[in-house]
């Protein structure tokens, strides 16, 4: 019987050491690895690929040490209950802090929340005011999505030079993404005296 238990201990540790060793220790994001996987949108992926190591880490982050990068991870998570318990309210209000200090990422996310009415209802004036701030921020993304709100008639005339000049300005590899803008840049141009489109062209805003 001895020798039975000591069978089944010595069959138990070697299986918690080889699980032991199958196990690869996760370490916690540089700030800036974290802002290429948010701007690559794989930050979440990112996180179920590392086996949810790193939730405590996260949290503590973006709870205790406030940076907004993390504030922007762990409100995702939140809010769509990856690695942890679903939370869209408070996921929203870690998102917010991080767009409060300035994050372009967090900034273009709820503007396009509130353009679109995910998670949020519906609120032209918001989702405007977000995206305008990140489009300062130079986030391509949120000057693509303004210039298509202005398209549509929302938002101030005295608002298109602006946008005008940050995507006369932007640069991007992607040819698809530069046509886009080549078009909405046309668009904002129509709307527009000829003297305030060449002066938006010399004028970083």
């Amino acid at each position: 019987m001895k020798l039975s238990y000591f069978s089944i201990f010595l069959s138990l540790f070697i299986s918690f050491q080889s699980s032991a060793e199958a196990l690869t220790v996760v370490q916690i994001y540089t700030d800036n690895e974290l802002l290429d996987l948010i701007k690559e949108n794989k930050h979440l992926g990112q996180v179920v690929l590392d086996e949810c190591q790193l939730v405590q880490d996260i949290e503590a982050r973006a709870t205790k040490s406030q940076m907004p990068s993390y504030q922007f991870l762990w409100g995702d998570m939140l809010a769509y209950g990856v690695c942890v318990k679903k939370d869209v309210e408070l996921g929203l209000h870690y998102m917010k802090e991080a767009a409060d200090q300035g994050l372009a990422e967090g900034l273009e996310q709820l503007g396009r929340y509130y353009h679109v009415g995910k998670f949020v209802q519906v609120d032209m004036d918001k989702a405007i005011r977000y995206l305008k701030e990140a489009a300062t921020l130079k986030n391509l993304k949120a000057q693509i999505r303004l210039a298509e709100i202005y398209d549509k008639g929302f938002g101030s005339p005295l608002d298109y030079p602006a946008l005008y000049s940050q995507l006369h300005r932007a640069v991007t590899e992607d040819k698809k993404v530069h046509k886009q803008i080549s078009t909405l840049l046309l668009k904002l141009a129509d709307k527009m005296p000829e003297r305030v489109v060449n002066a938006a062209k010399v004028t970083e805003y």
